[in-house]
């Protein structure tokens, strides 16, 4: 397996270009089983988790094809041949459960693996059922695989999540487009990544309203058309990049960057010292002299501060200047990076789902070992204020959710490398 090599103690300087979002692409791409017509989307991710969504795709029949590098996919379901989601495609990541809601609208069946479960948290498939079950779907779970049917077609309804889920928001959004009569869904997710599909699914004629608050009501229609769509700027990977300055030190402009995406996280980063400036074409961070201040986090869904950037700002917060709690509500077991942190240095207490982080003077390198996408991250970025060499094993997590990091950094001063296993 590869690892990553960081040598702390260098200061940052220059440009930092934001990919497409991961997890708003993952729900753009299903989208093309709405419509036998094409679906083109530009500023997509490279990343290993978008080839797998390509391949689950591909084996249900549709076309994708890509170009530009990647940067560009041109998708195509005008001729679906199969309805089951397999296990051995689905288990590989979460995102993959997003084929149910379009298949079941379309097609009006669909055989869907259970992801199973996960490091970060079970992250059940209840409030799809739920939801779906409430557009007139008959699911029945048998042998792992959720194998669902609506044998009247979907009618809207009125539905209210017990918890925004923004997976469940995706799949009811995409299967009410094609439902008859007036979807109304309640406690809906607001993140950026919502509003971006529901920006996609309107250029290909459905009709929605509401995105971005926590009631979305949407119009079904006959049929989806083909369409072009840019994805929206990946607000993980703007956030992972701010935090990298206030650890390393020095100023990094992330090219693209916009406070809409990450307002709570720009309060609390702002709130340990961190200066955050709009440019004309991003957003410029840098870190004052001397050690950041100390801030109690909690995570939250959006617009509050992101479960996926907690990792990342435990790291920043393990040198801070007193004491700083970070409190976990979305997932369970989102603390496994703390004890790799605490190789390096670190003295945090983890108790359910609170850590309490003292800060200390500076992070000492060590081997580390990825245990998820964010935690891999985590660690890296640790790795650039620390003192001496980190090696962090286990990388194959970060290709899921970061393009080329390691040159990204290094372009900016960075003294990282990564070497590749057998």
């Amino acid at each position: 397996m590869d690892s990553i090599i960081v040598t702390g103690g260098v200061e940052l300087d220059g440009q930092i270009p934001i990919a497409g979002a991961k997890n708003a692409c993952l729900a753009l791409m299903p989208a093309t089983l709405l419509s036998d017509e094409p679906l083109t989307l530009t500023n997509a991710p490279r990343l290993s988790d978008i080839k797998t969504m390509t391949v689950l795709l591909q084996s249900l029949g549709a076309e994708v094809t890509s170009m530009q590098g990647g940067r560009v996919l041109a998708l195509s379901s005008h001729d679906l041949n199969n309805l089951t989601a397999d296990y051995d495609i689905v288990r590989k990541m979460r995102a993959s459960n997003l084929v149910l809601g379009p298949l079941l609208a379309r097609a009006g069946r669909a055989v869907v693996s259970l992801p199973g479960g996960c490091a970060i948290g079970a992250r059940p498939m209840d409030l799809h059922i739920d939801g779906l079950t409430a557009l007139g779907a008959e699911i029945e779970l048998r042998d792992g695989y959720l194998h669902a049917v609506a044998p009247k077609g979907l009618k809207g309804a009125v539905i209210e999540q017990r918890f925004a889920s923004v997976g469940a928001t995706e799949n009811i959004v995409m299967a009410a487009t094609l439902a008859k009569g007036t979807t109304v869904l309640r406690n809906a997710a607001r993140e950026p990544e919502i509003v971006d599909l529901v920006k996609c699914l309107s250029a290909m004629g459905a009709r929605i309203e509401g995105e971005g608050t926590g009631e979305i009501r949407i119009e079904g229609v006959d049929r989806l058309h083909g369409a072009t769509h840019a994805v929206v700027a990946d607000r993980i990977e703007l956030g992972t990049y701010m935090i990298a300055p206030a650890i390393a030190g020095g100023s990094l402009e992330l090219l693209g960057g916009r406070r809409d995406l990450l307002p709570a996280f720009c309060e609390k980063l702002e709130a340990t010292g961190v200066t955050i400036t709009e440019t004309n074409s991003g957003l410029k961070v840098a870190r004052a002299n001397g050690r950041v201040h100390a801030v109690d986090v909690k995570t939250e869904v959006f617009p509050g501060f992101p479960t996926d950037l907690q990792a990342q700002m435990m790291a920043l917060l393990c040198t801070a200047d007193g004491v700083s709690v970070l409190e976990e509500t979305i997932f369970e077991n989102r603390f496994m990076h703390a004890p790799e942190l605490m190789r390096m240095g670190a003295a945090i207490e983890v108790h359910g789902g609170h850590a309490t982080v003292t800060g200390v003077d500076r992070l000492r390198g060590a081997p580390v070992m990825a245990t998820d996408l964010r935690a891999s991250v985590s660690l890296i970025l640790a790795g650039l204020g620390a003192e001496g060499e980190t090696v962090v094993n286990r990388v194959y997590h970060l290709d899921r959710g970061y393009e080329r990091v390691e040159e990204k950094l290094s372009a900016c001063g960075a003294r990282i490398e990564r070497v590749r296993g057998e």
